[in-house]
């Protein structure tokens, strides 16, 4: 069979085709490409300007543009003598910052078995996410009756162990707009809606060290919450002890809360965390 010979392709030249031209229209941007340049630039480690953009197939004077603008935060740093771009300082703490969080989780866990040990409850380790907390990990106790809360799950700053003992940690003024941005809702007959009342509950928790909720998320379940500081003495998150109230009378609670401020301390010590002096003499 004859076959019909094929013209050859001619070779493209210049830059690839660039990968911003159609972005879903629900994001920005010029926020895509100014993260896929900081991509690159970590990929790269060091690199010029105009290799920059050939390799990304965007304009040069669009390169430019937005590399000066992150130099203006610190996420990227430019050496005059090369005339190489890099990242900088403030990429660096970014990425620092997740990196504690995955020994958060990992120390997290270790402590937590340890405290399941101890106390004979459920624990969880959750952190700050604006006005609630999510919970990241937990460690079941093997007892029948117990609390569970799935990964991911939310919780009101006000009405639980972990959220409280974080607010305790946190300016008076600081807490006052987050209640006023979140509300404090009512989830219990026993939920603390008095801003009065709270400020009391956190000025008490201060002192102790730990946090209990007694029922004012749900019915019949009890929580004592710890707070765990970064390396800049700010609260980021609590681990906690959660479970039936019955478990939980007047005359075990300040043996659990010692064990919880305990671990919280064990926590915040091994991501390399510092408790603010008042912090340290008041659990101590």
């Amino acid at each position: 069979m004859e076959q019909t010979p094929t013209t050859p392709q001619k070779r493209k030249r210049g830059r690839p085709k660039s990968q911003f031209s159609d972005g879903p229209p629900e994001t920005l941007q010029s926020v895509e490409r100014a993260l896929a340049i900081l991509t690159k630039v970590s990929q790269l480690e060091r690199t010029t300007l105009s290799d920059l953009s050939l390799s990304m197939g965007i304009p040069t004077a669009t390169a430019h543009k937005v590399l000066r603008t992150l130099q203006k935060s610190d996420y990227v740093a430019f050496d005059e003598d090369t005339q190489d771009w890099m990242i900088g300082i403030e990429a660096y703490r970014t990425g620092a910052s997740f990196l504690n969080r995955s020994a958060l989780t990992e120390v997290g866990r270790k402590v937590m078995r340890s405290l399941v040990q101890t106390t004979g409850e459920t624990a969880n380790l959750a952190i700050h996410d604006r006005l609630e907390v999510v919970f990241i990990g937990q460690v079941e106790t093997p007892k029948p009756i117990r609390a569970f809360f799935p990964t991911g799950s939310r919780s009101a700053l006000h009405a639980s162990g972990a959220g409280k003992a974080i607010l305790s940690a946190i300016p008076d003024d600081r807490v006052r707009q987050i209640l006023e941005a979140s509300g404090m809702e009512r989830f219990t007959s026993k939920t603390i809606i008095s801003p009065t009342r709270l400020f009391e509950d956190l000025k008490r928790a201060g002192e102790l060290g730990w946090a209990a909720d007694r029922e004012e998320r749900y019915e019949g379940m009890s929580c004592i919450g710890g707070v765990i500081f970064d390396a800049n003495e700010q609260p980021i998150a609590a681990v906690s002890i959660s479970g039936p109230s019955s478990r939980f009378t007047e005359s075990k609670v300040a043996v659990l809360g010692s064990a919880v401020a305990k671990a919280a301390r064990e926590i915040t010590l091994h991501i390399g965390g510092h408790e603010p002096g008042t912090w340290r003499d008041r659990v101590n």
